[in-house]
């Protein structure tokens, strides 16, 4: 013999509170939306819910009204849509469940009363529900169709149910219903969504939109943006930030579904890109999850989200077109949100390339503007590396862009997409040294021996000592690397580490590199105390003051320093002291 299931309606609220709803506040929702249900089923009028606060809570509506029938159906079973289905009530244009939507009454109240007659006909029907699982139906007294809910609150639940509280519920819920809401008389409902509003010009239009964003997101926004899904039902405004905020800020709006908050804080309904905006959106067809407290991940959710972030992308093009300066003050504010953007869409891309500026060596400018005058211009895709060749590079005539911010370089190698023309190579750094001036022949030989001592002193290093003649003067010394040299130097920190067997493998692959591949200490000829050191005979003193150089190249570059590094860069600083106080010997006197 098949068995019912027994339900104890505690443990169905207690799962309710613990992990549908996340909070008790949701109560006043759901009354909200079964009183606009029954006001969209009865269909003759804009309809009325009042709420009336006191020892209990009553709210009344003028909606359709059930059946002592419909009753027992509606509010006495725990999850069957047949019969909801039967009478009317499931009808996508509907914002709740009577039934599952009543018992979240439960988690303030021990108690629930509700007094209701039918449009359809019959008498008032009173149905009590209790917190233990009880339920009885008795007549009831009401003259007009339309349902009353009554609660008590239970012990500890309180101040759920104050005046002040629930007014703050209704209007947070409920100020844009297409009803008349209010609460102990004072009107909640305040006409309909203000996006949707007639206004007598598009000034008023927009200081009511920057009133609304200030009241509901507490800042004055930089722009508003108009949004419209047809096919999600969905109608809003998007809010533009007026100050910088990280690409990784949460970004929560605000979701009504047919005119009832669903939350203030939705995440996922624009693109990630799109952190620089905070929308109020009204949509008719998009899928609350079950708890209906955030939107359900569908395709159709997908395509408006697409369809959204279309529509914020398309606003910028028009600001390009239209207020150059404005878009320029937007860039300042958000330009990473735009370099997002830009790695996706090439409109984004023309305006990335057209209007923001990249940090070069020769001072801010935009890629369009970079291009056109320095035709040979490299970037660097590393901040560090862009500073220890800045100088250097625009000294050789060679400018340079900075592309290690994030999405810079990205950016820079998608510029062909738009313009096959706009290609910006990357900088090998050893490129450098074939632009710096080479040395007379015969002061060349005369470096000889020094040139012999100083790559004894930095051999151990890895590292190949040159002399160049080169700008700035100021700069003693540049270490360069190419990418090849790193590529070794990544292959030794391997070797390092590894165990005997891939040590050796290892070892093989370095040894094939050439010469030509070690990192480079060049000398600058031009500096007057590299030349007081090239001018130096003491072998020892040579090591010292080369080493030094090493040390102080590194430093300069911000390149990572081995222990190796470390090691030279003290033993050299600690010689050349001890080699500036030492006594000097009686025969030296």
């Amino acid at each position: 013999m098949d068995q019912a299931f027994q339900v104890d309606l505690r443990g169905v609220v207690d799962l309710l509170s613990r992990h549908l709803y996340s909070s008790p506040r949701v109560y006043l929702r759901e009354l909200l939306q079964n009183g606009v249900d029954a006001i969209t089923a009865r269909g003759d009028g804009p309809g009325r819910i009042r709420i009336e606060t006191g020892a209990e809570l009553r709210v009344h509506d003028d909606g359709i009204g059930l059946t002592e029938t419909e009753v027992h159906e509606l509010l006495a079973t725990i999850g069957r849509s047949s019969k909801r289905d039967e009478l009317g009530l499931a009808r996508h244009d509907f914002l709740g469940q009577f039934g599952i939507g009543l018992l979240s009454a439960f988690l303030v109240a021990d108690e629930i009363t509700v007094i209701t007659r039918s449009a359809r006909g019959g008498d008032a029907v009173r149905w009590t529900g209790f917190a233990d699982g009880r339920y009885r139906v008795e007549p009831g007294t009401r003259d007009e169709p339309g349902t009353t809910v009554s609660l008590r609150p239970r012990l500890g639940a309180s101040d759920w149910l104050t005046p002040a509280t629930v007014t703050e519920l209704a209007a947070t819920y409920g100020e844009l219903l297409p009803v008349d809401l209010t609460v102990d008389g004072r009107r909640i409902t305040a006409g309909g969504p203000p996006w949707r509003a007639a206004y007598p010009d598009p000034g008023r239009r927009h200081a009511a939109l920057d009133e609304y964003c200030r009241r509901v997101f507490g800042f004055a926004p930089f722009d508003a943006i108009d949004l419209e899904v047809p096919e999600a039902g969905l109608t809003g405004v998007a809010f533009v930030l007026p100050q910088p905020v990280t690409p990784t800020a949460r970004g929560a709006h605000r979701v009504y579904l047919k005119r009832m908050l669903l939350a203030e804080d939705v995440e996922g309904l624009l693109p990630d890109w799109a952190f620089f905006v905070r929308c109020v959106v009204d949509a008719g067809e998009l899928r609350p999850t079950a708890g209906r407290e955030a939107l359900y991940e569908d395709e159709l959710l997908d395509a408006a989200r697409d369809a959204l972030g279309r529509q914020v992308r398309q606003w910028l093009v028009r600001l390009s077109e239209t207020d150059p300066a404005r878009l320029r003050a937007f860039l300042r504010l958000h330009h990473l949100g735009v370099k997002a953007m830009a790695l996706r869409d090439d409109d984004m891309l023309r305006i990335v390339d057209r209007w923001l500026e990249f940090e070069t060596s020769a001072g801010p400018m935009t890629l369009a503007e970079f291009r056109t005058r320095h035709r040979d211009g490299r970037y660097t895709a590393d901040v560090d590396e862009f500073r220890r060749l800045a100088a250097v590079s625009g000294a050789q005539g060679v400018a340079l862009v900075n592309g290690g911010y994030v999405y810079d370089a990205d950016i820079i190698e998608r510029l062909p997409a738009i313009d096959p023309d706009a290609v910006l190579p990357p900088l090998d750094p050893s490129e450098l040294t074939s632009h710096f001036g080479v040395l007379d022949p015969e002061t060349e030989l005369a470096l000889r021996p020094f040139l012999a001592v100083a790559q004894r002193a930095v051999d151990p290093l890895g590292c190949e000592v040159v002399i160049r003649d080169f700008d700035p003067a100021s700069l003693p010394a540049l270490y360069v690397t190419s990418r090849a040299a790193r590529h070794q130097a990544e292959l030794r920190e391997a070797r390092e580490s590894a165990d005997a067997l891939w040590s050796d493998v290892l070892g093989a692959l370095e040894g094939t590199a050439a010469v030509s591949d070690r990192p480079q200490l060049v000398i600058n000829h031009r500096n007057p105390l590299a030349r007081r050191i090239t001018a130096l005979t003491e072998t020892g003193l040579i090591e010292l003051a080369v080493q030094a150089l090493y040390g102080q190249a590194l430093l300069l570059g911000h390149h990572p320093l081995r222990a190796a590094d470390t090691a030279v860069l003290n033993r050299s600083f600690l010689g050349l002291l001890d080699w500036a106080v030492h006594d000097p010997a009686p025969e030296d006197q």
